[in-house]
C-alpha cells in the first residue's frame, strides 16, 4: 500500500496515526519532497476523475489569482496545475491494489483494512 501526502498536513497525520494504531503497513510518498508524475495524476483521473482529488476548498486554491483559476478549462489544465501545486491534491491519497481513496474517513478505512 502507498500513501501520498504532505508530512505537515493534519489529515495525513490522522491517517498515518490510524494506520500505525491498526498495524497497517504502508509506504509514504511525500509530495513536497518527491513531487508527483503526470502519469500518476492521469492514472488517478482515469480511475476517479480529477475533480475527486483537486481540492478547491484548501488555501492553495483560494490563493490563486482569479485569472489562474479561470484558466483551468480542461482536464489537462487541471492536471498540470496539480502537478505544479501538489498541495492542491486532496490528502492523503491511499492506493492499495484497486482501492483508491482520497482523504481520511475512519469508516472507509475500517471497511477496507
Amino acid at each position: 500500500m502507498k500513501v501520498y501526502g504532505i508530512t505537515n498536513c493534519n489529515t495525513v497525520k490522522k491517517a498515518l496515526d490510524w494506520f500505525k494504531a491498526n498495524h497497517v503497513d504502508y509506504k509514504f510518498h511525500d509530495f513536497k519532497k518527491l513531487g508527483i508524475t503526470m502519469d500518476k495524476l492521469q492514472e488517478w483521473d482515469t480511475k476517479a476523475g480529477y475533480e475527486k482529488f483537486m481540492n478547491k476548498q484548501g488555501l492553495t486554491w483560494k490563493q490563486l489569482d482569479p485569472e489562474e483559476k479561470e484558466s483551468i478549462k480542461t482536464k489537462t489544465d487541471a492536471l498540470q496545475l496539480l502537478q505544479q501545486k501538489t498541495s492542491m491534491i486532496k490528502r492523503p491519497v491511499i492506493e492499495d491494489g484497486d482501492f483508491l481513496f482520497f482523504g481520511f474517513d475512519e469508516r472507509v478505512y475500517q471497511q477496507h483494512f
